[in-house]
């Protein structure tokens, strides 16, 4: 009965879409060539150096030799091994679904257990700052020390988030591994020279493998991108948005929300940069209950990121469930530390220095805007750039398959 309802929803999903697709094909249109923008000139050129750069330090055993430098201080904390910190660090400066696509990795490389994947993947998918910073604060907002009060609970709130879970699936065994886990140098450049020399595969294959395994998955991410901007627009123009937004108007009164950004809200909880833009719109609201909202959306990652997590997580054995409810769960906390930051991080920064102010803010607006702007430029060169890369690396090993082959 219960598989029996499940295809019957997916069913009725794919067939509202074809239908609303014949009905809005223009409104569809637009939708989607602002997320075939978003991928093209932002998320892939953004991703895309530290996907490969992930990819060779794992390679090159760089991670197991920064794992067991780190395993006194991520066992104790989150109770993970050493080389999670280095999709933390990897997870908050690329932003999300780069901790999902470094924790399946290290799984399939066995590098992990699937419930240290499970508690690492958890915590590791955060927003870059840059997003936060420069997209948010400095691009809807025109406040830069906005951008601190938020990145800091976003990140905090994390970390957080990842001691909580350091309790999940925990057994007997792993206590003894927190006590007798030491950093020696010589041990982790060892661990460094066993991981190298065990992957036998000559550098020019590492690279290639590298840059097409990282344009696969950003290929992925770009679908998903497209579709839910897509969809988020299609539920919008048949008024389902507005039957959600009524319900989650009901629990933001509860927590003492105003209810003008249930809509709002609704879009963020779909798809982040949408959600935060039509906040930022929303006039006659107070500004700690516009922060309380993006910081709550921001931790949660919407939709869009989560089916781009589940659909990384899918090649693996790690269950998607612990990562959905750690999200609900670093929605609260940082929507918390939002409500008790807001004055000394916000209010008193405001008030402390009313004339040095307008200077640190053109000088911060101008930086992060710039970082943006930049990147936003040049992001189409490097994305097609990339794709050709890609393409000839693919045709030149076909090639070289059918000569094998023939010889």
């Amino acid at each position: 009965m219960k598989s029996l309802f499940k295809s019957i929803s997916f069913a009725s999903i794919a067939l509202f879409l074809a239908i609303a697709l014949i009905k809005f094909p223009q409104e569809a249109l637009e939708a989607s060539t602002r997320g075939i923008d978003m991928w093209w000139g932002t998320v892939f050129p953004s991703l895309l150096p530290f996907f490969i750069t992930a990819e060779l330090l794992i390679a090159f055993g760089v991670v197991q030799f920064i794992g067991v430098l780190f395993e006194p201080i991520m066992r104790p904390l989150f109770n993970v091994p050493g080389v999670g910190s280095f999709v933390w660090a990897m997870g908050m400066a690329s932003g999300y679904p780069s901790g999902a696509k470094l924790t399946s990795r290290l799984r399939q490389e066995k590098q992990i257990s699937k419930v240290e994947a499970e508690r690492l993947v958890s915590f590791t998918n955060a927003s870059n700052p840059l997003f936060i910073i420069a997209a948010v604060s400095v691009g809807f907002f025109h406040d830069a020390t906005l951008g601190l009060l938020l990145a800091i609970c976003h990140y905090t709130g994390n970390a957080i988030v990842g001691i909580c879970m350091r309790f999940y699936g925990r057994s007997a065994n792993e206590k003894y591994e927190e006590k007798k886990s030491k950093a020696s140098l010589k041990k982790a450049f060892k661990e460094l020279h066993r991981t190298r020399i065990k992957d036998r595969r000559p550098f020019g294959k590492i690279l290639g493998d590298a840059v097409v395994n990282s344009v696969q998955t950003l290929l992925m991410i770009g679908g998903f991108i497209i579709m839910f901007s897509v969809f988020s627009k299609l539920i919008y123009l048949v008024g389902i948005s507005t039957i959600f937004a009524s319900g989650l108007s009901v629990l933001m009164k509860l927590f003492g929300l105003p209810t003008d950004l249930s809509l709002p809200m609704l879009s963020g909880l779909f798809e982040i940069t949408l959600g935060a833009q039509l906040i930022s719109e929303t006039n006659g609201i107070e500004m700690l209950a516009k922060v309380i909202v993006i910081s709550f959306i921001l931790a949660f990652n919407g939709f869009s990121v989560q089916a781009q997590v589940a659909s990384i997580l899918a090649e693996t054995d790690i269950r998607f469930a612990p990562y959905f409810f750690a999200r609900i769960l670093h929605g609260f906390i940082a929507s918390i530390l939002a409500i008790f930051l807001y004055k000394p991080l916000y209010i008193d920064q405001k008030a402390s220095s009313p004339y040095i102010e307008p200077v640190f803010y053109q000088i911060s607006h101008s930086s992060w805007l710039e970082a943006l702007t930049l990147l936003q430029r040049i992001g189409p060169a490097i994305t097609l750039v990339t794709l050709t890369l890609t393409i000839f690396i693919l045709l030149l090993r076909s090639t070289n398959v059918k000569n094998i082959k023939k010889t």
